[in-house]
């Protein structure tokens, strides 16, 4: 199968059922918006290593978010909801409440499951913290020096999908380093799904295990083209460079919709082929097939 010249190669993402929170961060303006995210979404790559994987669902006008402030909807992803329980609370309290003008709120808050927030924050106020039902919500304010620090005392938790993904093989670096950022850039109108990698973007794509005793994860030889002469190569002849989108949603709709714009944007003069990673179908459960997405 072909989109133009770029070829789809038959086969398919392996991905995860994953837990996730959805917040809500406001701020006074843009500017702090931005700080108060990029702390919050920072070091949450993969949970291979980070605490988390985090990432940008979307931004809110003023008249779509809670206080009546610019916002943004962040996503944040763990393989268990007391792991991503105890890290989006260290990560709110670290990177949100510390942003001058911020605020909280829960963007799930209908979710059976609940981990504490304002419940554990609350403690910072050192006593002076007030707590108010408002609607059947309890929400914490924690005095600070700008004011205080609005957020709500627990967080809903839901079932999510990670790992779905794309490998983009350019004929050189600049080329597929355009073609990965068309992909991400047709996942950020997805709704539900993030790209937690820098840019949206995995150079070191993984394997699991390693020669090296204890190591969970390593290089991805077979799409490194430096090394297609010295392994079972997965390169296709003509690429030298591949990169790796990686989507997380909060359901198998959402990944197979942002897979499916990915791979869209992607194809192009320069890229030969687009085929995605998977361990076998023995690991994750939800297998996303490339050809079955683009007969949408």
């Amino acid at each position: 199968m072909k989109l133009g010249s770029t070829e789809i190669i038959d086969t398919f993402a392996e991905a995860f059922g994953m837990r996730y929170c959805r917040v809500i961060v406001t701020a006074h303006d843009r500017h702090w918006l931005d700080a108060a995210t990029r702390e919050l979404c920072g070091y949450g790559s993969s949970v291979i290593a980070c605490d988390a994987e985090v990432g940008i669902d979307h931004y809110l006008a003023p008249d779509q978010s809670p206080d009546g402030r610019v916002g943004a909807v962040v996503l944040a992803f763990g393989f268990s909801t007391d792991a991503l329980g105890k890290a989006i609370a260290n990560r709110i309290g670290q990177c949100v409440m510390t942003c001058a003008s911020t605020a909280l709120f829960d963007g799930l808050p209908d979710a059976e499951e609940k981990v504490p927030l304002g419940k554990q924050l609350r403690f910072f106020g050192d006593g002076f913290q007030k707590s108010k039902v408002i609607a059947g919500r309890r929400y914490w304010r924690i005095p600070v020096m700008d004011g205080e620090f609005l957020c709500e005392e627990s967080l809903g938790v839901a079932k999510g999908v990670a790992g779905g993904n794309i490998l983009i093989q350019g004929a050189d670096q600049p080329t597929t380093l355009d073609a990965a950022r068309r992909g991400v850039e047709a996942i950020e109108k997805i709704a539900d799904a993030i790209t937690p990698f820098p840019g949206g973007v995995a150079r070191s794509g993984s394997k699991v295990g390693s020669r090296y005793k204890g190591l969970r994860a390593s290089t991805s030889d077979p799409y490194c083209p430096t090394l297609r002469s010295r392994v079972e190569s997965q390169v296709v002849d003509g690429a030298n460079c591949v990169l790796e989108i990686v989507i997380d949603g909060a359901s198998e709709e959402a990944v197979a919709a942002a897979m499916e714009a990915a791979l869209k944007a992607a194809a192009g003069e320069g890229i030969l082929a687009i085929s995605a990673g998977n361990y076998g179908g023995k690991l994750g459960k939800f297998h996303f097939h490339l050809h079955e997405l683009l007969k949408h």
